[in-house]
């Protein structure tokens, strides 16, 4: 999976859009299609990005549970009670 870093700049500039209109209490929020063409394309490589990491953690996981021995003793006195 990739390591470059996620151009979040739509993502963020999305967030600050929602929050004016909120702010102004607006009814809608209008998007050209090129800033929905980007807000779409960087959620897009987020997502992806969160599922391989996902993937690669829970290959990992596995790999490494069947090989793990807990031992756990409780009092070595004959006196407990």
């Amino acid at each position: 999976m990739s390591t470059e870093p996620i151009n979040t700049v739509p993502l963020q500039k999305f967030i600050k859009q929602v929050q004016s209109a909120d702010g102004s209490r607006s009814k809608e929020l209008r998007l050209s299609i090129d800033e929905a063409k980007a807000l779409s394309f960087s959620l897009g490589i987020v997502l992806a990005r969160l599922n391989g990491d996902m993937e690669k953690f829970i290959k990992e996981s596995a790999a490494g549970s069947g090989d793990e021995i807990i031992q756990v003793q409780i009092g070595s006195n004959t006196d407990w009670q």
